[in-house]
């Protein structure tokens, strides 16, 4: 592998720093009518053009929540609503312990498509956000990834050259676009292949 410079480390969020299970969600509204999970989540993945509209800030939260909340038939309230969709995530802390680490040698950006009502209730309160330089969050950008849009914000944020940016995503597709415009990128499947594949670039010395 041909050594390069680097100077940013972006992050994607979901499913590399936060697993989430939309599981959680359906046994919830299962539990206030049953079936109800059920039908909402076929409603969600059917429609998903309004989760994407949304994560791109195309549609106010309160059109989204007024949607979403006419499918399980207003059994519930805004407020208890917004808990229960963003209750899905808990934290990879294996992944999250490089972060303090890196930080010493690299800046740190997190890019994420996500939405205000995860952003919120979510996982605004992670401690690990601490170590991040930027967030550069889908729904205040107006784009999401795969699209260039995202991608050059982080680097308009960052004010260095695309090279030097290393992109890490569960979602190969995100990683390939990112390559496409001159970064790096690694493919995340887990703690330990992301591990190699920073050593392998001389991004992480030590052992962790």
């Amino acid at each position: 592998m041909i050594k390069r410079k680097y100077s940013v480390i972006v992050f994607d969020l979901g499913n590399v720093l936060i697993p989430f299970d939309y599981n959680i969600l359906i046994e919830k509204f299962n539990g206030i009518e049953p079936g109800l999970g059920n039908k909402f989540i076929e409603y969600y993945r059917s429609n998903y053009s309004i989760h994407r509209d949304f994560e791109r800030g195309f549609i106010s939260e309160k059109e989204f929540i007024s949607k979403m909340l006419c499918v399980i038939d207003n059994r519930i309230d805004t407020n208890t609503f917004c808990k229960y969709y963003a209750d899905i995530f808990r934290v990879n802390k294996e992944v999250a312990s490089l972060l303090p680490i890196l930080k010493n040698n690299y800046k740190l950006f997190l890019l994420s498509n996500t939405d205000s009502i995860h952003q919120k209730y979510g996982w605004q309160q992670y401690d690990f956000l601490k170590h991040f330089d930027e967030l550069i969050l889908s729904h205040k950008i107006g784009a999401v990834k795969p699209e260039e849009k995202i991608y050059r914000a982080v680097e308009k944020s960052s004010g260095l050259p695309a090279e030097e940016h290393i992109f890490i995503d569960d979602v190969e597709e995100y990683v390939n676009a990112a390559k496409k415009l001159g970064w790096d990128g690694i493919h995340f499947i887990n703690y330990n292949s992301l591990v190699e594949e920073l050593k392998l670039r001389d991004v992480l010395k030590i052992n962790v």
